[in-house]
């Protein structure tokens, strides 16, 4: 067959080969402006306003990409030259794989280059949702503490020349002001982020911005924007060539980012919206009142879980997420972790049955098809611990419960931040913004072995801890001396 190029020209020959988009696609009105267009994002919500659109409902609900950094020119230059569709790639546990071209979004826009354009699009009456996936960091603010940043060069700007935006509260507020002078309702801001209350920390943090920028509009937001909670969920790895490749050997088709996710997916939002929303309970979104117990159930199970394996893993030598999960050992610390430390915590949750949660979460970590790296999960740890895996430790030493399992893991990651190489002597990749902070305070661990602790923006005042401190040292010296994670691992199950 002859090998096709994805774009809207080549759908009549890709459609017999592939499923690809059904409705119009010119019709489209972007009625949500998205900003961080990553691999997350379209294997989730623009997959579900995908099938949305499949149900011919509305074409009011277009996705108009937004890219902040310099980073996302390579994603915004592939999705113009695909008319920006995607090839979903669902790998399955059993190896069944199956495909589809994804056409909901239908534009993307450039901050770096065109501000104002992104202020205008924002601003324009028919965007009635501007949702988020810029990562916890994203977010501007002191983990421990939980105050805004005003610190940050780009947000010092911002607040000098509001007509020059660079981060996403820079880029709200212009357009909401800009709305606000025209007449036209605000848009709902909708975090899609791993962050537990991801729209009240969003409200608190744009709110805090905007009243040392503009007084008098953060008065209106406060009155007037709303900011749902949400709960998202979809392990999605990053997309490596072989995909790629997938997709010319089984569809003659080139596409030149294709996404890669597991079948799981599930997105809980809560109701509360200030300019309509597109009917997604009609492709199974749940809308609820209150989304925090889902929120922790699935940033203190997936999130921690996931960090568990990948810190450990990291060290003993394991590349992937599954071949963590094929070591007994690795899986059945991570079972006790979730049985022991972080069951205990999370209370009776609404039509879910947490015993068969888990089980879930142990059969899609094994996916053997997944192949999710262990370096993407460690990636940026110094802004997930604090989130995922210490808020258990904190409740459990307030409630006298086991800490052994998280204990270990900061331990750890002490160790991992420190040495640098895994037990086979193999350069760890480590990704985190604060690499070298946490370098400098790990690498004297030996002797000061409370130092890597002094942190507090990440380890809020657990060094006052002595249950804790008894527990951390005592892990601390024996990773040190035995340098056999595993073992460690397998004494404590």
């Amino acid at each position: 067959m002859e090998i096709i190029q994805l774009n809207n020209d080549n759908i009549p020959k890709l459609i017999a080969r592939i499923p690809c988009p059904t409705y119009n696609r010119q019709e489209l009105k972007p009625g949500i402006v998205h900003v961080g267009v990553g691999g997350f994002h379209r294997s989730h919500q623009a997959y579900y306003i995908h099938q949305l659109l499949e149900k011919h409902d509305t074409m009011n609900w277009g996705i108009c990409g937004v890219g902040l950094r310099e980073a996302d020119r390579k994603i915004g230059a592939i999705l113009k030259r695909q008319d920006y569709m995607y090839t979903l790639i669902v790998q399955h546990p059993n190896g069944t794989i199956s495909s589809e071209v994804i056409g909901a979004i239908n534009d993307f826009l450039l901050a770096v280059d065109s501000p104002d354009l992104v202020i205008d699009k924002m601003a324009h009456s028919d965007t009635k949702i501007v949702s988020l996936t810029i990562t916890e960091g994203g977010y501007n603010y002191n983990p421990t503490t939980g105050n805004f940043n005003f610190d940050n060069p780009d947000i010092q700007q911002e607040l000098e020349q509001p007509d020059k935006p660079k981060t996403i509260y820079g880029f709200l507020t212009a357009a909401l002001k800009k709305r606000r002078a025209n007449g036209i309702a605000p848009f709902t801001v909708l975090s899609c982020d791993n962050i537990q209350h991801n729209g009240d920390m969003a409200r608190k943090m744009l709110l805090t911005f905007a009243q040392k920028q503009d007084p008098e509009l953060a008065e209106w937001i406060e009155k007037e924007v709303r900011f749902p909670n949400t709960m998202v969920d979809r392990i999605t790895p990053v997309t490596t060539p072989a995909a790629m490749t997938h997709l010319q050997h089984t569809y003659d088709l080139i596409d030149e980012w294709p996404v890669v996710c597991e079948p799981f997916i599930q997105w809980v939002v809560e109701d509360k919206f200030a300019n309509g929303r597109p009917p997604l309970e009609r492709v199974g979104v749940q809308f609820v009142a209150d989304v925090s117990p889902y929120e922790k159930m699935k940033i203190r199970l997936l999130n921690a879980g996931h960090s568990v394996l990948g810190i450990l893993g990291a060290i003993h030598g394991h590349l992937t997420i599954n071949a963590c999960m094929e070591d007994t050992v690795f899986a059945g610390f991570m079972r006790q972790f979730m049985d022991k430390e972080v069951s205990p915590v999370l209370g009776t949750i609404e039509g879910i049955d947490i015993e068969k949660y888990k089980d879930s979460l142990e059969e899609r970590f094994a996916n053997p098809n997944i192949k999710d790296s262990v370096s993407r999960i460690c990636s940026e740890s110094s802004a997930k611990l604090p989130k995922f895996l210490i808020p258990t430790l904190q409740e459990n030493l307030a409630n006298n419960g086991s800490i052994e399992f998280a204990t270990l893991i900061l331990a750890a990651w002490c160790y991992y931040s420190d040495k640098g190489i895994n037990e086979q002597n193999e350069p760890l990749e480590i990704i985190d913004a604060m690499k070298d902070d946490l370098h400098i305070a790990a690498k004297n661990a030996q002797d000061d072995k409370l130092g890597f602790l002094d942190q507090t923006e990440i380890f809020g005042n657990l060094k006052g801890n002595v249950r804790f401190v008894k527990t951390y040292v005592t892990f601390i010296q024996l990773i040190y001396k035995e340098g056999n994670i595993r073992k460690l691992m397998h004494e404590l199950i």
